[in-house]
């Protein structure tokens, strides 16, 4: 807990309901700010109360709901501008998930690397150092001249899963070879096996074929990812899955998915419904209050105290290292 000395947080407007979290674990209420839009949709924002030479935090995620990542970006940069000219001493841009983290390389003709056009903005307008989570391409933290740190949701889903599964029926699997790094590692520090999906696609956000390697019949199959977005491939997973055997509690096959970042666009949540999945365990980097209210298989683990002790650390120049293996309390 802080004593409110040196240090602000301020909250944009995609996600309020994880900055008084974090401003709660410190301790300390948000900063007197207000982010409006004007008649003609510009960004307007006003800072209430002085900055000079303070510590600042501006928490504002990459999300669609209730505003759009676009916007999102925008009133991360107009703030931070506002809080440099207003003599700050240093600025720190929370993004739990980072705005365009997708497009983070040239992978065909004149395709532009989006993620490093972000990075050059977010720097320009005086961000001196950015924490998020689970960034989609680690090769991110390279577009930033400031310090960047990459925080993991993996304690956070370890705790989870022996909080509430007996780790002799469980399996971890990954949807795609991509995220194998991920899956094996969570399953090494739980000590229980582990499986991928081969997945082929025809274009962007279309599956086309999967493959299990890996064993799961009779197993309780947790699905593990960085991100949920239309949830085809997830969806897609969780039927191979129960065609592959693994265990069934009233008929149900025992298929979970635990994501970092629950996009969930288009007919994600009609597509998890109406899945062989029996729960999406997302966490708390964007809001989730109404895709509960409309998917009863959606489940949310909080990060929030996650990001306020790597804040005090961050204030206090203490390393936040072990926040990469263990969940705070």
């Amino acid at each position: 807990m802080l004593n409110g000395s040196g240090i602000k947080i301020f909250t944009g407007t995609s996600h309020p309901e994880l900055a008084e979290i974090i401003a709660r674990r410190l301790g300390l209420t948000l900063g007197k700010a207000s982010v409006t839009k004007s008649s003609i949709g510009e960004t307007d924002v006003c800072i209430f109360e002085s900055v000079r030479e303070d510590d600042v935090y501006i928490i504002n995620t990459g999300s669609d709901k209730p505003t759009s990542v676009n916007t999102s970006l925008m009133e991360m940069c107009i703030m931070i501008h506002a809080c440099k000219i207003a003599s700050a001493k240093r600025i720190t841009a929370v993004m739990p998930l980072f705005p365009y983290a997708r497009q983070d390389k040239k992978d065909k003709s004149r395709a532009p690397i989006t993620a490093k056009l972000v990075a050059n903005m977010l720097v320009k307008a005086g961000c001196d150092h950015l924490i998020t989570m689970d960034l989609h391409a680690s090769q991110i933290q390279g577009f930033f001249d400031v310090p960047v740190d990459k925080l993991y949701a993996e304690p956070s889903a370890i705790l989870y899963i022996r909080s509430h599964f007996n780790l002799q029926d469980v399996v971890i699997v990954s949807p795609d070879a991509g995220g194998a790094k991920r899956a094996t590692s969570i399953a090494d520090r739980l000590g229980v096996d582990f499986a991928l999906f081969h997945k082929e696609r025809k274009k962007a956000n279309e599956v086309s074929r999967m493959v299990l390697v890996g064993h799961v019949k009779d197993k309780i199959a947790i699905l593990v990812d960085d991100m949920a977005d239309t949830c085809g491939t997830l969806c897609l997973a969780a039927h191979h899955l129960s065609e592959a055997g693994v265990r069934t509690v009233d008929g149900r096959p025992q298929v979970f998915a635990i994501v970092t970042h629950g996009i969930l666009s288009g007919n994600a949540l009609k597509n998890v419904e109406e899945s062989a999945l029996e729960k999406l365990i997302v966490t708390n980097t964007l809001p989730q209050g109404e895709n509960q209210k409309m998917c009863a298989k959606i489940e949310v683990i909080d990060i929030g105290n996650v990001l306020g002790e790597v804040i005090r650390r961050s204030h206090y120049g203490e390393s936040v290292s072990k926040l990469f293996h263990e969940v705070p309390y």
